[in-house]
C-alpha cells in the first residue's frame, strides 16, 4: 500500500446494507426501464435464447487466458474488496474478477449467466485504495442490478454494427438498437455511481476519482469545487446551438462525461436518500416482486419534470416556455439560434435583422 493510499483511508467502518434491493440506488430513468423489463413474463429467458450469438464463452476463455484473475494469491488486496463490496450490499454470489493489461483506465460488468468484472492496469494504476474501492463497488453495483447482460448486449451491437455498416438497413438497425441501449446505459453509470458510494461511504474518494478519470494522477493540480462548477458551466453556458451539440458529443458515448457524474453523484448525496439508506432505511429485495411499473415509470416521469424545470440548460428553457404556453414560438426559435433581432419592419422582411450580440459560444 502506497503512503498516498494510508492517508485517504477513513478510520471507521462502514454500514453493510442486508437485503438491500437495487432500487435503493437505482437512477429513476435506469430503474424504470428495468422494473419494466423484469416484469415481462419469461424476458429474461427469451432474451438470453435470442442473444445465443453472443459470443460469451469465448470472452470467459479470453479473460481466463490473457488477464490476471484477482483472487488470494493474485491482486490480493482487490480480492479483499470485492469481497467487502458484496458483503455491504448483500450480494451472495461473488463475481470473478481480472485484471487486463490496458493502460486507458477502464473497468466493466459484463456477462449473460454470471457477471465478471474487468479492471484495467491503468485504471488501477491511477486510483488509491479508497477510490478503487469505490469503482469495485460501482461494478458491485451493476451486478446487483442486472445491468450486466445489457451491457454485454451493447458490447455486441457495437462490434456488430462496424461488421454490417456495408448493409444500409442492417446498419441502420444495428444503431438504432446501439443508440436506445447508450442511452439506456448512460443512466445505469449513474445508478452504479451511487452503488459505488455505499460501498465506499466517502463521498471525497468517489470525487476524486472521477477528476481523476478527466484529468489523470494530478490531484495537487485539482480541486473538487472548481469540477462541480464546471459541470454547472457546461449545463448553463451557451445557446441553443450548444445544447444541440451536447446531445451530438454523448450520443456515441457509453458513459456520461466525468463532470456531469460527479455532480449527480454530489446532488443525490446531499439529497437525502443517501442518508436514509445508511440510517437503515431502503427497499429490500423480498419486496421487488410487488414493485409497481407504474409507480416505476411515475417517478421517472417526475424525476424528469424536475430535470427540466430545474435545469438551466437552454434547451430545457424552451421546454418550460413552450409547456408555459408561450405564445410566438417562432421568434423564440430563431431568437435562441441567432440572437435577438432588431426592431420589426413589416412582414415582407425587406429590411436587414439588426446584429446578433457577440459573446455566445459558436457551434
Amino acid at each position: 500500500m502506497t503512503e498516498n493510499s494510508r492517508e485517504n483511508v477513513p478510520s471507521r467502518n462502514r454500514e453493510r446494507f442486508p437485503g438491500i434491493s437495487s432500487r435503493a440506488y437505482e437512477h429513476p430513468a435506469d430503474r424504470s426501464a428495468l422494473v419494466a423489463l423484469r416484469k415481462l413474463s419469461g424476458f429474461d429467458t427469451a432474451f438470453k435464447a435470442l442473444s445465443g450469438l453472443l459470443p460469451e464463452r469465448s470472452l470467459r476463455l479470453l479473460f481466463l487466458s490473457d488477464s490476471v484473475r484477482v483472487g488470494d494469491q493474485q491482486f490480493a488486496y482487490l480480492n479483499t474488496m470485492l469481497l467487502d463490496a458484496c458483503y455491504i450490499l448483500d450480494l451472495k454470489k461473488v463475481p470473478q474478477m481480472y485484471v487486463k493489461q490496458d493502460p486507458q483506465p477502464n473497468a466493466m460488468c459484463i456477462g449473460l449467466d454470471e457477471p465478471i468484472i474487468v479492471l484495467s492496469t491503468g485504471l488501477i494504476e491511477l486510483l488509491d485504495e479508497e477510490e478503487m474501492r469505490a469503482v469495485i463497488g460501482h461494478e458491485v453495483g451493476h451486478a446487483l442490478s442486472g445491468h450486466a447482460v445489457y451491457r454485454t448486449i451493447l458490447l455486441f451491437f457495437t462490434g456488430l454494427a462496424v461488421r454490417v455498416a456495408w448493409i444500409p438497413l442492417g446498419s441502420v438497425a444495428i444503431m438504432a438498437l446501439t443508440t436506445a441501449l447508450r442511452e439506456w446505459f448512460r443512466k445505469s453509470e449513474l445508478s452504479a455511481d451511487r452503488a459505488g458510494l455505499l460501498v465506499g461511504q466517502d463521498l471525497q474518494a468517489s470525487m476524486r476519482g472521477l477528476m481523476k478519470l478527466a484529468g489523470g494522477n494530478h490531484l495537487h493540480e485539482m480541486n473538487v469545487d472548481a469540477f462541480l462548477a464546471q459541470a454547472e458551466e457546461y449545463e448553463a453556458s451557451g445557446d441553443l446551438r450548444d445544447s444541440v451539440l451536447k446531445i451530438l458529443n454523448v450520443l456515441p458515448r457509453s458513459h456520461p462525461f466525468a463532470t456531469v457524474r460527479a455532480a449527480e453523484l454530489k446532488k443525490w448525496a446531499d439529497g437525502g436518500d443517501y442518508q436514509r439508506i445508511l440510517d437503515g432505511d431502503y427497499p429490500r429485495r423480498d419486496e421487488d416482486g410487488s414493485t409497481s411499473v407504474s409507480d416505476s415509470f411515475k417517478e421517472s416521469a417526475s424525476h424528469y419534470a424536475e430535470t427540466v424545470r430545474n435545469s438551466k440548460d437552454p434547451l430545457m428553457g424552451l421546454v418550460r416556455d413552450i409547456a408555459g404556453g408561450a405564445g410566438d414560438l417562432g421568434s423564440k426559435l430563431r431568437d435562441k439560434f441567432t440572437g435577438p433581432t432588431g426592431p420589426a419592419t413589416g412582414r415582407d422582411g425587406g429590411d436587414e435583422p439588426g446584429p446578433t450580440p457577440s459573446g455566445g459560444s459558436g457551434a
